[in-house]
């Protein structure tokens, strides 16, 4: 069977992204499963690998070549060209790192949008060198929805332990509520739903957690659940969705519950972060949901304390390409 091209793009040059991306070139999962195309700096994956002992075995390839012939059947790096790996500090917040990070994605999207690739996985990017470079977005999520023109769309963390879509993503929680309504619970609902059915779940059990302490007490600390997530919850349930909350997060993800439910809606990030790292922290994996391509992450940051040092776990990244091999043999 012939091996499907997953694009990884590499993450902000001075984090662990450049290392992994290396590491996934060369395991063997990843090679038995896929054929890896890193879509980043040369330069840079060059320096890294000399410090971190790790050899490349990819043939580097110009942007410009791989857009004429984007067929492969090898593993590859995609040279974008920017930064130098000669200029890029590690573990520095740097203002080319984040437009270089950038560079990458849009890379690495238009090959997916195009049919080049089957899916996209992206290593970890760092919002404040994103602003520094003058990209106002808070993260991959709303990146990838702006490149494909994508209105309806949410992240969900995956894993084997346990699965966890968000009604809101990067948002401080002063604004949370406001960004909480009807539609866009039901908008999560029907995405996580799809995706799960897609990942050979039928008829997938959903939970959906509530906003407030106890599930707001019948209004005592506060109406959120009354007004706007029971609402959702019976409209998906009506759909014909198998459905249960609004539940207290506290009692949520106790074991019983976790082995009753296929994946929780939950209404801001910690609320669903929290467990999931503690249950598959190295394992799991972030699903942008809606898009018009397949797109995994880690589920980790860009580490920059331990960046270039050749320490970095590379099982979530690993992780991401297996995962995005399973949905992209699922479209």
């Amino acid at each position: 069977m012939k091996r499907p091209i997953i694009g990884i793009t590499m993450g902000d040059p001075a984090g662990v992204g450049p290392e992994l991306c290396l590491r996934a070139l060369k395991d063997r999962q990843v090679l038995r499963r896929c054929v890896p195309v890193v879509f980043g700096d040369a330069g840079v994956l060059e320096r890294v690998g000399r410090l971190c002992r790790i050899g490349r075995s990819a043939e580097v390839v110009p942007l410009e070549i791989w857009r004429r012939e984007p067929s492969t059947n090898r593993p590859l790096v995609v040279d974008c060209c920017s930064p130098r790996g000669s200029d890029v500090r590690p573990g520095r917040i740097q203002k080319a790192c984040g437009a270089a990070a950038y560079a990458y994605i849009e890379a690495g999207v238009q090959a997916a949008m195009e049919g080049w690739t089957a899916a996209v996985v992206t290593a970890p990017i760092h919002k404040e060198a994103l602003r520094l470079a003058g990209i106002p977005y808070p993260g991959h999520t709303e990146i990838l929805a702006e490149l494909t023109g994508t209105d309806r769309f949410c992240m969900m963390l995956a894993s084997d332990e346990i699965t966890v879509s968000l009604v809101t993503t990067h948002t401080a929680y002063g604004d949370v509520t406001a960004q909480i309504s009807r539609a866009r619970i039901r908008d999560v609902i029907r995405l996580t739903v799809a995706a799960l059915k897609r990942l050979g779940k039928p008829r997938p059990r959903i939970t959906v957690c509530a906003l407030n302490p106890h599930a707001g007490e019948h209004g005592l600390m506060g109406d959120e659940e009354r007004t706007i997530v029971e609402p959702a919850v019976r409209a998906a349930r009506k759909a014909g969705v198998r459905v249960t909350g609004p539940v207290p997060p506290d009692t949520a993800f106790i074991p019983a519950r976790r082995e009753a439910t296929d994946a929780y809606v939950v209404m801001y990030h910690d609320q669903g972060l929290i467990p999931f790292k503690m249950l598959a922290f190295d394992k799991g994996v972030n699903i942008t949901l809606g898009l018009p391509i397949v797109r995994t992450s880690v589920d980790h940051g860009t580490a920059f304390d331990i960046a270039w040092k050749g320490k970095a776990s590379p099982n979530s990244l690993i992780q991401a390409a297996l995962w995005a091999v399973r949905l992209a043999g699922r479209r």
